[in-house]
């Protein structure tokens, strides 16, 4: 029984809308986050990246997730690569890419220090990476509007590229229970959740994602998931950290 209902769970989940999923009230960020671009979240913990174009830099926050209260920030950016994309956790480190802010350009990615922000080690590549996860090979990343995707070991060595077969603008994704979940926009602009198989990258399922009461598509930014709860940070500041719980199975 407890299997059929977590496959009822899942086929609601595909079928559904970000809006069928309970949610919790939204926690209003304290701190100028510019304009928005990847999140992480793990142990009440709110990573987020930002670009602030009037001044060209590149900017790492660390809020409590809970309260939405600023804990630190530093800044990302390396020359004319200032545009940090969708970043991931992997253990004691946070991976973030950081791009010149233009198509097929070049980017730096950067492995970081969970607690301090740090740059730990970096490694450049040869167009503009607008989102990262790690994945069991190394990294896998999304180059602008997630055209093509790139896997690379943690040493920075490519291993392969992929054409995206969903068509969605991926804005940030994490690799969860041997699959990638993303967020991104579709080419109407419409919000979307998409599940990609892993290592084909074979999209699997969506969702539709819809808009905030500001008209903004949930999926615009950032997104993590940390156990069953799915985090949306999709507004420029201010902005608001929103949260769903997934059912049980989604995976």
């Amino acid at each position: 029984m407890r299997t059929l209902l977590a496959a009822l769970s899942v086929c609601l989940l595909a079928a559904g809308k970000l809006s069928d999923l309970p949610a919790r009230a939204p926690v209003a960020l304290q701190g100028e986050t510019r304009h928005v671009q990847g999140i992480e979240v793990d142990s009440g913990t709110l990573w987020v990246s930002s670009v602030d174009t009037q001044r060209k830099r590149g900017l790492i926050f660390e809020f409590d997730a809970g309260s939405g209260s600023l804990r630190r920030s530093v800044e990302a950016q390396i020359g004319e690569r200032y545009h940090p994309g969708g970043i991931s956790l992997d253990g004691n480190h946070l991976w973030v890419p950081v791009a010149e802010y233009r198509r097929s350009s070049s980017s730096s990615i950067q492995r970081r220090n969970r607690k301090t922000l740090a740059l730990e080690w970096e490694f450049r590549v040869e167009d503009h990476i607008g989102a990262i996860a790690v994945v069991p090979e190394g990294l896998v990343g999304a180059n602008w509007d997630a055209r093509e995707f790139y896997v690379w070991n943690k040493a920075g060595k490519t291993l392969r590229k992929a054409s995206n077969a969903s068509g969605v603008a991926i804005q940030d994704m994490k690799y969860r229970n041997g699959k990638l979940i993303a967020g991104g926009l579709r080419p109407d602009r419409s919000g979307v959740i998409v599940w990609l198989e892993w290592p084909s990258l074979k999209p699997m399922r969506s969702v539709e994602a819809g808009r905030t009461d500001r008209g903004v598509a949930f999926t615009h930014e950032g997104l993590a998931v940390d156990g069953r709860i799915l985090y949306l940070l999709p507004e420029d500041g201010p902005s608001r950290l929103f949260a769903f719980e997934l059912p049980e199975g989604w995976e």
